[in-house]
């Protein structure tokens, strides 16, 4: 087992806020051809619009936003 971890610092595609993520899980949305990451303040933003527009609201998977372990890969 490493010691090593993972994130990224990168811009929300909502805010444009600089922040810290596990690449893996953070949640995101395609735009523009590459899928871009959305901090947890716009995720908690957006949800009560998703859902009275009667669409689910965006569940961040566990550890979105803390590093990876280095061995935490999802392939896809």
């Amino acid at each position: 087992m490493s010691d090593a971890v993972v994130f990224v610092l990168g811009a929300c595609l909502c805010c444009g806020r600089l922040f810290t993520f596990n690449p893996w899980r953070v949640p995101s949305h395609q735009w523009h051809g590459t899928r871009e990451p959305i901090c947890r303040d716009c995720v908690d933003r957006i949800n009560p619009r998703r859902v009275a527009n009667g669409l689910p609201p965006i569940v961040p998977l566990p550890g979105a936003y803390d590093p990876a372990d280095d061995t935490d890969w999802i392939d896809g």
